[in-house]
């Protein structure tokens, strides 16, 4: 079972046309956030099945998949990752985190389909188990994928109902001004209300909603009643007169 069977194997389930369709979706364009990416139009549902059949793939095939400068082989690669963090004892789940760090310093996990799917279950879990202090180190990078994996590594607390380290990255995080993170920050604080407390993401839009990027507070408030809905957004727009 090698990196190669794998990419065989996908090659089978690629489209032109939807090769054509995800490039413009993930905005590969000169200019845009995910420049210069190559797909080969093998929607996600088939990666996922495919992967299935590789979800032991050795750590040195893994690594072969993150390097590729096909989008679906590092997303394939985060998914087999995660799948096998999850059974892992602590050595290899320190192998696994650190090729996942050295891939995203390299610049190969560098979309927020790959990071979504995928710092959950191998950089959140991991700051869960050992020390959350490697959250706070991405948020500081000046890299739009280490924050983002910062932030949305944070539902490896919220799904357990616990609210971990989401207020104080987003406390860091709520300034940025690349869509991309405002959505990723305003996501996690709805998730906050969602699954630990509402107050707690109440408590933070009493404090930031009249400064906050009007996207990321659309997100945060999203599942709030009506009433509320229209009272952040009137703090928002009474700031912004």
């Amino acid at each position: 079972m090698t990196a190669q069977d794998f990419k065989d194997k996908l090659a089978q389930h690629a489209s032109d046309a939807d090769a054509i369709f995800l490039q413009r979706f993930f905005k590969t364009a000169p200019g845009e956030y995910g420049e210069g990416d190559i797909f080969i139009g093998a929607r996600v549902p088939m990666t996922r099945k495919v992967c299935r059949d590789f979800k032991t793939l050795p750590l040195a095939e893994i690594e072969q998949l993150l390097y590729s400068p096909i989008h679906e082989h590092r997303l394939a690669a985060t998914i087999i990752m995660s799948g096998q963090y999850k059974k892992a004892d602590f050595e290899k789940q320190q192998h696994l985190f650190d090729l996942y760090l050295k891939a995203l310093r390299d610049g190969r996990i560098n979309n927020w389909d790959i990071v979504d799917t995928s710092c959950e279950h191998i950089v959140g879990a991991y700051a869960c188990q050992n020390n959350e202090q490697v959250l706070f180190e991405l948020a500081k990078r000046d890299d739009l994928w280490s924050k983002r994996v910062a932030i949305v590594s944070c539902f490896a607390w919220l799904r357990n109902k616990q609210l971990g380290p989401t207020i104080e990255l987003a406390k860091i995080l709520w300034p940025e001004t690349h869509d991309l993170l405002q959505k990723a920050v305003g996501w996690m604080l709805r998730e906050v209300g969602n699954y630990v407390d509402q107050q707690l993401l109440l408590d933070f839009l009493d404090d930031h909603a009249h400064i906050m990027p009007r996207t990321e507070l659309r997100y945060a408030i999203e599942k709030l009643s009506p009433k509320l809905k229209k009272h952040y957004m009137a703090s928002k727009s009474r700031s912004a007169t």
